[in-house]
């Protein structure tokens, strides 16, 4: 008696659909990974790239150019600046731009650069960049670890 041709067949078609699953889920993240990827560039090394540029996700940051922003509810326009070079860039968004993104805010723009030198975003970034600083002429703070403990008598041991 031997085994039938069906039994001896099954762990070949076994072997072979486990193979077709895991090539597709490998090739399935791969391409999503590609997808999802993108580079932080300065506005410096976006120039330096070429035409690599036109078909990179990238994330490029800058400080926002006094007077530029111009906003229609979930779209903006602006310029970054980054060493003296000047970035034009076109924000369109699901959402309008943030609270904290105004003129000499930081701002890191993600999106894809055009032929037509616009940098097109689809995501902002902001921060304010005076939000944490002392103001002009202020004095500095004092950290806790400066601060003299409060006068009176020490707390008992016990």
């Amino acid at each position: 008696m031997g085994i039938p041709n069906s039994a001896a067949k099954s762990p070949i078609k076994i072997i072979i659909a486990s193979v077709i699953v895991l090539v597709t889920v490998a090739w399935l993240a791969f391409t999503g990974v590609q997808d999802n990827k993108s580079y932080y560039v300065t506005i410096g090394e976006m120039n330096a790239m070429g035409k690599k540029a036109y078909v990179r996700h990238l994330r490029v940051a800058g400080n926002v150019a006094p007077g530029t922003i111009h906003r229609v509810g979930t779209t903006a326009t602006f310029e970054l600046v980054e060493q003296g070079r000047k970035l034009e860039v076109d924000y369109q968004g699901t959402e309008p731009p943030p609270d904290t993104f105004k003129d000499n805010s930081q701002a890191l723009a993600i999106g894809t650069y055009g032929r037509d030198g616009v940098f097109h975003a689809t995501q902002l970034q902001a921060k304010c960049a005076s939000k944490y600083a002392p103001a002009a002429g202020a004095p500095p703070t004092t950290t806790q670890s400066e601060m003299t403990p409060p006068a009176g008598p020490a707390p008992a041991a016990r």
